[in-house]
């Protein structure tokens, strides 16, 4: 499994996004990029597809941490967090698990980093109000 989502009903999309950024925001996490996969795949594509978007959360003590133990960690950062129209009444917000980072990446205090984001993040997805998590 790399990651858990949370399904939140009858909410609008940016409502959504905006409520999964302030729930990051209260464990710590700014979100460093925005990624609007939707309008990319318009653009570049010509494509329609449902609203979706990529937030790159970063908490920085954390990110800190994980750089002083594994200076090439950079590359599985930041957490990524989707957040994406399911259905008309449905948005599902991933979030990816930290714990994936202990299985790629070797050095002494990996661990402790990706255990505590990976509690900070499950607090934030629990904190949406949706669905019970499940793991994808």
């Amino acid at each position: 499994m790399y990651g858990f989502t949370t399904t939140l009903k009858n909410i609008p999309f940016d409502e959504a996004v905006q409520k999964t950024m302030d729930a990051l925001k209260a464990e710590g996490f700014g979100v460093l990029s925005d990624i609007d996969i939707q309008q990319a795949m318009k653009a570049k594509l010509g494509l329609d597809m449902l609203p979706y978007r990529i937030l790159g959360a970063c908490n920085p003590p954390l990110a800190h941490q994980a750089l002083q133990a594994a200076p090439d960690i950079g590359l599985l950062l930041p957490c990524n967090v989707t957040v994406r129209q399911a259905s008309p009444d449905s948005v599902v917000v991933g979030f990816l698990d930290p714990q994936v980072m202990v299985a790629l990446v070797e050095g002494a205090g990996i661990q402790a980093v990706s255990d505590a984001a990976e509690e900070r993040l499950r607090r934030a997805c629990a904190s949406l109000g949706g669905s019970e998590a499940q793991a994808v």
